[in-house]
Formats: structure tokens, C-alpha cells, sequence
């Protein structure tokens, strides 16, 4: 399944997607767009599937999009980026609507594209040196990579505009005030506590997880008596899993519940 730009890694029902290209500060360029779809495709066809763990290699987390490469091309960007938006944004469709728990370590700087890929996972871990950035405005560039949506599910919308808007750049204390992370832990911890986490979620109730996930992403569109009423269908549904039963199970023997993902 591994791309040149995205290396993954399978650990039994836990995928581990490594953004690969360190010494480039691992760019979202055309290569990456197709290779994020691929896999995004990829994963939602994965047999036995429970969680997902985005990582980068290096010191940063992404520099979002390659400048050098755009100067070449400066007179044809309009149809490149409609191109490369229409792999890019399929892709994170994909991966953003996998039900089941996505996390994401965060090291170094996360900026452009990048942060907009990281706000939509599920959680979000931050080294305590990382810093999430946003410079669209500053190159004359609106956002892409689905940051105005992400953005605004974690920021609020007045504050995810003056983000984008001022091209501010946030240490991880500020973005975890802002919501935009969730989490701050040692840089040196970072893998380790992200890995340590993704493997906690696999074990989970995964059927539970997933339909948590649709419904909060449903949440913003839908009236409240209907979004009610889905919660209450799907709750149904969902208590009739056999992860239901185990957990419903252990908490009454007063045991650590072993669930299997249905």
C-alpha cells in the first residue's frame, strides 16, 4: 500500500500512515495528491481495519505545499490546483469518513495543507515544540485542503477566519487553547504516546467508534429533532453489537473488557 510520498505500516488492525519525504519537509505537491488518494482508497478497502495512527518522519510534520515547485508553473496553477485539489480533496474525504479512530502526532512545524489535513483527524497529539501555521493569505492563496471546514469544527468559525486571515503561526499551548490540538506531550514522547494511543483505540468498541464519528460529522447539517432521533437509531443499533454486550459484560464482573471490533 506504501506510495513514495507515504509509507504505511501495518500493526494487526492498526494502520500507520508515515508522511515520507523528511528532507523536503514532507510537501504537499501533485505526487502526494495522488498518492494520498491512493491510499485513502486503499484503507477504506481494508479487511479488519480498527484504527490509524498519521505520523511524519523527520523534524516537521509537513511544510504544506511546495513553493519551489510552483514557480515553474506559476502561469498554469489555476487548472494544476483544480487538479491536484480533485485527488487531494477525494482523498481526505475518504480518510476523514473512515469509521474508525484516527490519530495524529504532530512534531515540528505543520503549516498550509498540512494543518488542514491534521484538523480534520480524531485526535490530535502535539510535541511540546510543535507549531501550527497558516500563510495562505501571505503568497496571495485562499485555503485549501479542507482547513476552512476542519478549521472551523476545532477552532469556532471567528476564530479559524483570523487564523487563516493573519497567517498566524501557533505553539502547541496556543493551539491547544484554540482547539486545534488536543493534546500536548514531551517531543521525545511523541511517538511513543502516539503509537500508544492508536493501539489503545484498535482495541475499542470499533462499530461504536465508527458510528460516533458519522454522527458528529452529520451534526452540523442536520436539524436538531432528526440528529436526535439518529442518535437514538443508531444507539439501538449499536447496543445490539457484540462489543455492547462485552463491555456491558465486564463492566458488571468488574473486569477489563476484550472487545472485537463488531
Amino acid at each position: 500500500m506504501s506510495t513514495p510520498s507515504i509509507r504505511v505500516e501495518r500493526e494487526g488492525a492498526l494502520a500507520i500512515l508515515n508522511l515520507a519525504q523528511p528532507g523536503r519537509g514532507n510537501p504537499i505537491d501533485d505526487a502526494f495528491t495522488q498518492d494520498f488518494r491512493t491510499v485513502a482508497l486503499q484503507l477504506g478497502n481494508e479487511a479488519g481495519l480498527r484504527a490509524v495512527l498519521l505520523r511524519a518522519d523527520g523534524p516537521n510534520f509537513s511544510f504544506g505545499g511546495d513553493l519551489k515547485t510552483f514557480g515553474p508553473v506559476v502561469n498554469e496553477l489555476g487548472p494544476l490546483v483544480r487538479r491536484w485539489t480533485a485527488d487531494l480533496h477525494m482523498g481526505l474525504q475518504r480518510f476523514w469518513s473512515l469509521p474508525v479512530p484516527v490519530v495524529c502526532a504532530v512534531q515540528g512545524y505543520a503549516m498550509g495543507g498540512g494543518v488542514g489535513v491534521l484538523a480534520g483527524c480524531d485526535v490530535v497529539l502535539a510535541g511540546q515544540g510543535a507549531k501550527f501555521g497558516a500563510a495562505f493569505s501571505q503568497i496571495g492563496f485562499s485555503c485549501d485542503s479542507g482547513s476552512s471546514a476542519t478549521l472551523t469544527a476545532r477552532m469556532g468559525m471567528a476564530r479559524a477566519r483570523r487564523f487563516i486571515l493573519l497567517s498566524e503561526v501557533l505553539a502547541a499551548e496556543e493551539a491547544l487553547a484554540a482547539g486545534l490540538a488536543d493534546q500536548i506531550v514531551p517531543d521525545a514522547d511523541l511517538q511513543e504516546q502516539g503509537l500508544a494511543l492508536a493501539r489503545k483505540l484498535a482495541a475499542g468498541p470499533t462499530l461504536a467508534y465508527g458510528e460516533i464519528k458519522r454522527l458528529f460529522m452529520r451534526a452540523g447539517a442536520v436539524q436538531l429533532q432528526a440528529q436526535l432521533e439518529d442518535e437514538a437509531l443508531t444507539l439501538a443499533r449499536v447496543a445490539g453489537s457484540a462489543d455492547a454486550r462485552e463491555g456491558i459484560t465486564a463492566m458488571l464482573e468488574k473486569r477489563k473488557p476484550v472487545f472485537q471490533g463488531r
